[in-house]
């Protein structure tokens, strides 16, 4: 396997921006990513979404839109019959099915990780995503797929806050866009 290496590196200053005190918005990137696509056939979808929560440490799949926090990763369901299982680990082994049931793809190398939390998280991707993140609205374990400033990202809620998955080669750019606007608020990255 090819080394990882960060999209967003020589942009991450660490450190406070904006407000004397930098606590509305913290970022991180999570390095070292391990991103399984599990899709099924229509006919084995039940045993396809069996396996990737055996995958993953949960005990069942997540139904559309929802993430199950396991012992080896999340496991995101981000279409009818496709899940995403991500890691913080750049795991070496690799799940695989019979052709019969479904595919699985690597899509490691092709997101940059993006974890946000504080009190202002929640404006501050408001300001580019045409979702309602109230907690009632899209609650710890919600998933969603959108458009951030034209570009299709993905976004889910954990214990820790909000999680962005951005196509490695818009990650710059993007990141540009949420630090900019995170200024008014007072951000830190650490």
């Amino acid at each position: 396997m090819a080394e990882w290496r960060s999209a967003l590196k020589g942009q991450l200053s660490l450190g406070k921006v904006g407000t004397s005190d930098g606590s509305g918005v913290t970022f991180s990137e999570v390095t070292r990513v391990s991103l399984l696509q599990i899709a099924a056939w229509p006919e084995a979808w039940k045993s396809v979404g069996a396996e990737a929560a055996r995958l993953a440490g949960t005990e069942t799949a997540p139904g559309p839109g929802m993430m199950a926090q396991g012992a080896e990763g999340n496991l995101l369901q981000i279409e009818p019959l496709k899940w995403w299982l991500i890691s913080r680990d750049d795991r070496q082994d690799r799940a695989s099915l019979a052709i019969k049931d479904g595919v699985v793809l690597d899509l490691s190398s092709s997101r940059t990780w993006i974890n946000l939390n504080g009190p202002n998280a929640t404006h501050l991707l408001n300001h580019f995503l045409p979702l309602n993140l109230s907690d009632t609205a899209f609650p710890v374990g919600s998933v969603a797929s959108s458009a951030f400033h034209h570009i299709g990202i993905t976004l889910w809620r954990d214990e820790t806050g909000f999680n962005l998955l951005f196509p490695r080669s818009f990650a710059v750019s993007l990141w540009e866009q949420l630090t900019d606007s995170a200024a008014q608020y007072g951000f830190v990255v650490i």
